[in-house]
């Protein structure tokens, strides 16, 4: 099968396509074939491993995808696609299920199939176990493939929060991936939601149902900060600005900070499940800024690199017409 593989941390260019084997599931696995992926600011930190051995968070880093060179040298950790074959201890998924999914610190969407476990396996504390289900109706595969980084991690960081209905809520980074999934879940959950991004975004943070918006790089931003129940920062702490300063300091009495690098997420099937629910009443939507073919995997990474994309960067790996 085709595969895009990493066999050293560096730059976009280590990414190489490759002819590997085909994976066959274990007794409880299934093998997915995959149409689409989706490269993720995650996925461009692991393969630069852009956190020093020295550094805390580096040792923990090298100690879970590997130290000089990933452990699995396929990349990616979210997909959707559709089983394809099932071991013989799988119940829920049957052959032909359209199926979406994060495989966490296991990797390896960066090809044509992948055998992923029925249920979420717990491994070592740092590492991040995969969850799957069936794909939202509601969407193409490749829309689909957006969900799960942004939609997860939001999902779960402003339940940290402990986000309620009728909040006064705050969204710095309102325009990436799990920015644009935040404003959309904070608008669900029944709040008022101010969007935090550059002006170019502003129109788009509006069409997501943010409230108001407030451009950080105004030279007044931060005379429109009000106070917040919660506030989500959800570019984490490499990012900052004086307005970015300024939101830790404009809660409520019982307000709550939160920040994307608060801690090791661990997305669960309900977290995954509530997501779906939210896609097909409508509630939410993926924001895709750009479709690349596997093959121009490196280009991908390069452009997520900027630090400039809007909402997600999606791979087709193959093609599927059906809904």
């Amino acid at each position: 099968m085709r595969a895009v593989i990493c066999t050293k941390y560096g730059p976009p260019e280590v990414l190489q396509l490759a002819e590997v084997e085909q994976p066959t599931p274990k007794d409880d696995e299934v093998r997915i074939k995959i149409f689409a992926t989706a490269v993720t600011a995650s996925d461009g930190i692991v393969r630069g491993f852009k956190l020093p051995i020295w550094h805390p968070l580096g040792l923990l880093m090298g100690l879970v995808v590997g130290f000089g060179k990933p452990r699995n040298p396929i990349l990616g950790m979210v997909l959707a696609g559709e089983v394809e074959a099932t071991g013989q201890d799988v119940a829920q998924f049957k052959v032909g299920d359209p199926v979406f999914a994060s495989t966490g610190t296991r990797f390896g969407c960066y090809a044509e199939y992948i055998c992923l476990p029925e249920k979420s396996k717990k491994g070592l504390p740092a590492q991040i176990p995969s969850v799957m289900t069936l794909k939202p109706t509601n969407m193409t595969y490749e829309e689909a493939a957006a969900l799960p980084y942004g939609g997860l991690l939001a999902l779960l960081f402003l339940r940290k929060g402990n986000i309620q209905s009728g909040q006064n809520v705050l969204i710095y980074g309102a325009s990436g991936a799990i920015g644009t999934a935040a404003v959309q879940i904070a608008r669900a959950f029944g709040n008022t939601v101010t969007g935090v991004c550059s002006t170019r975004n502003i129109e788009m943070v509006q069409s997501l149902g943010a409230n108001r918006v407030i451009d950080y790089t105004a030279e007044d931003a931060t005379s429109k900060l009000e106070r917040y129940d919660l506030v989500l920062d959800a570019v984490g702490k490499r990012k900052s600005s004086a307005l970015k300063k300024r939101c830790k300091e404009a809660l409520t009495p019982q307000g709550q900070y939160v920040s994307v690098d608060d801690g090791n997420p661990k997305p669960t099937l309900e977290l995954l499940t509530t997501i779906k629910d939210l896609v097909e009443a409508g509630k939410i939507k993926p924001i895709i800024d750009r479709t690349y073919p596997l093959e121009q995997m490196a280009e991908a990474h390069r452009y997520v690199d900027t630090g400039h994309k809007k909402g997600n960067v999606v791979i087709t790996v193959a093609h599927n017409d059906a809904p």
